[in-house]
This record gives C-alpha cells, sequence and structure tokens, in this order.
C-alpha cells in the first residue's frame, strides 16, 4: 500500500492486487453468490465497479469448488475483470439458517440448502478462498451478536485471534493479499486489545468487524475512531459492512480506506434510490407521472433515459427490469461518489466537499 494523499485523516492510496491495482477509498457491492443482485458482472464493469466481495463459505456450499475450479477460478466463472475479495464465513454465524455451533477447533454449520452438517476450520476457510481464487480474502473470525455481554465478546475476541494464528499459517498463496479481522463489539478495551494484536501481524490488510450490526451510531463511529487511532498507517483499512452515502464520507474522515455493503442494492430493491440531493423514495404517490431522471445531476444510463414514473411502475409490480434499473443507478451512484471523495482528497478540498455533501443530504421517505 502507498499512501498518494492526504488530508488530515482522509486517505488516498494506491492498493496492489494481482488483478491491478485500485485506489482508496473505493466500496464494493456485495456479490454473495457470484454475482450482484440484478446487475451482470458486464454491468458491473460498465458502471466503474473497482471490486466487488463474494461468500466464500456460500459458494463453497453452491456450485461448490468442482466448479469453481474447472473454470480456473471466480474471475473466470463469473467473467469479472477486477479484483474479488472473499469473506471467510465468519459473517454467518449470525444466520440461524447456517449456525449449529462452534468451539475451538472451528464452526459447525448446516447448509441452508440441503441441511448437511459440516466443519469449518480456520485451515478449511483458507483452502475454500484459495481455491476460489479471490485476489484478496479474510481470516476466519468469530462474529458476536450485537447486545452480548463483555465475557462472551471477549472469548469472541480470543478465539478470533487464535483462528488468525491458524489462517495465517495455512495461507499458502503468497500472491493473494491476507486481511485480519478485528472484534470486540462496542467494547474499548476489546477493540484496543484486537487492534494490538493484528498490529504486529503479517497481514495485508485490516478489516474493522463486528460493526453495523445493531448498535446505535455513535458507538460504531466511537469504535471507528478508535480504530484509526490506533491501527497502522502502513495498512489499508477496510470497514466491514458499511454502505450508507453519509456513513461512508464521514468513516473516509476517519481514515478508512474500503467499504462493503448490501445497503445499495437493498436500499434500490426498496424504491430508495440516491440522489445528489439525498435518499428518494421513487414509490411515493407523487412520482406517479413525473417525467424527471431520478437525478437530474447522475450521469448513468438510467437517469438519461428513463423517468422517474416508469421506474416507480416496474418496482410496484416487481418486474425484473425495475430492479435492475434502480440497482445500476446506485451502485453508479456510489462508484461516482468514491471517485468525488478521491477528488477531493488529492485536492486538498474534502472537508468542504464533506460539509456540503452532507448537508445535501436529506432523506425523504
Amino acid at each position: 500500500m502507498e499512501i498518494l494523499s492526504k488530508e488530515k485523516n482522509a486517505r488516498n492510496c494506491k492498493f496492489k492486487t494481482r488483478h491491478g491495482e485500485i485506489e482508496t477509498p473505493f466500496f464494493m457491492p456485495v456479490a454473495t453468490k457470484a454475482s450482484v443482485k440484478h446487475l451482470s458482472s458486464i454491468e458491473l464493469e460498465t458502471i466503474g465497479t473497482p471490486a466487488i466481495i463474494s461468500n466464500s463459505l456460500v459458494l463453497y456450499l453452491r456450485p461448490g469448488l468442482e466448479v469453481i475450479e474447472k473454470f480456473k477460478g471466480l474471475h473466470n466463472f463469473m467473467k469479472f475483470h477486477n479484483v474479488i475479495f472473499t469473506d471467510s464465513g465468519g459473517f454467518q454465524m449470525l444466520r440461524p439458517a447456517f449456525l449449529i455451533d462452534y468451539n475451538e477447533q472451528g464452526i459447525n454449520f448446516k447448509s441452508p440448502f440441503d441441511g448437511k452438517k459440516f466443519n469449518f476450520t480456520p485451515e478449511k476457510s483458507m483452502e475454500v478462498q484459495e481455491k476460489i481464487g479471490a485476489d484478496v480474502v479474510m481470516c476466519l473470525d468469530n462474529l458476536p451478536e450485537y447486545g452480548q455481554d463483555y465475557e462472551s465478546v471477549k472469548d469472541a475476541v480470543k478465539l478470533t485471534h487464535a483462528w488468525a494464528d491458524r489462517c495465517i499459517k495455512a495461507h499458502k498463496d503468497k500472491k493473494q493479499l491476507l486481511f485480519g479481522i478485528t472484534q470486540g463489539s462496542v467494547f474499548p478495551a476489546l477493540r484496543k486489545k484486537s487492534i494490538e494484536f493484528f498490529n504486529k501481524k503479517e497481514v495485508d490488510g485490516l478489516a474493522l468487524g463486528g460493526l453495523c450490526i445493531g448498535e446505535s451510531k455513535k458507538k460504531m463511529f466511537d469504535s471507528i475512531k478508535l480504530h484509526a487511532k490506533y491501527l497502522r498507517k502502513d495498512k489499508v483499512r477496510y470497514l466491514m459492512g458499511v454502505g450508507s452515502p453519509p456513513d461512508i464520507v464521514n468513516s473516509v474522515n476517519e481514515g478508512i480506506d474500503i467499504f462493503d455493503s448490501v445497503f445499495p442494492t437493498q436500499n434500490a430493491r426498496h424504491g430508495n434510490l440516491f440522489t445528489s440531493k439525498g435518499k428518494l423514495h421513487i414509490l411515493r404517490k407523487e412520482f406517479f407521472k413525473d417525467e424527471s431522471p431520478i437525478d437530474e445531476n447522475c450521469s448513468c444510463y438510467v437517469c438519461k433515459n428513463y423517468s422517474r414514473a416508469y421506474i416507480q411502475y416496474q418496482l410496484k409490480f416487481k418486474e425484473g427490469v425495475g430492479y435492475k434499473l434502480a440497482t445500476y443507478h446506485n451502485i453508479h451512484y456510489i462508484t461516482n461518489l468514491m471517485k468525488e471523495i478521491r477528488l477531493n482528497i488529492k485536492e486538498n478540498n474534502f472537508k468542504k466537499f464533506r460539509k456540503e455533501f452532507l448537508s445535501n443530504w436529506v432523506t425523504k421517505e
């Protein structure tokens, strides 16, 4: 990683992977099953999406490693030519459809597809992610639900660290980057302990895990600020699961480099579209005959060609084209937002940009 420019804590870095270099800050749409919902890989590349994140545990179950290996990796299977991250499987601990229990050895899961039980260890997670062929992979972490008490979270941090040591040892593909994931919920002492642990490890990046899962906005940003203060400055910082445009802008202000979330795609499917004036709920009756685009200031093909009325009609009747157009617009918006953020950091104008952005962001439900 190379820091290209800074404005206080906000950073513009060059992040090198085997599928090319990316400038930070950047955002990754979530492609759980080797696709971003309602968008093809071609559409993602047309938008300029620099990276996506897929779920290694889900891909391990369906279509399975045999299929992905036959295509010589996930890039070729889904025909996405930019950078691919994979999550380790730890997030599925929050999903009752997956989790049975866990212990020092690993996590016992059941497949939501056929009910079969299986054990997922740090070593297995590394094997799966390497065979998938992702450019950036995550250490297996123990993710506690928000609201667990201090001692339970302390145990989760201890397991996360033990599993990380095993992941680092088991990771063989040195052209593939490996990130550690800090845990600790909203307890500063545990977060700091986790930060100190990963600062000493030979990993290529540092992810902030276990946030944006139910805690208050204040507690989330208290934790982000703690990480920004103590995390190593020479590693990229990846805030997992945060995708609200204001949250992204405020997190960049604290020194975060990488983001992923289902927020833009999930909001699109529910008719919540991002604009230069904030979030617009296009299903409101006032847009029933509206001939204007989603956002007059947007350059995406949706805004150039389709009206609010048409998109509302398609979404109300749950037509696939409505989901596609809404999703395309939101992903285009957030990709363009990241470009603007990078430019303003380079021009030492991020403070002004942030103030104007936050004052313009209005949610009209």
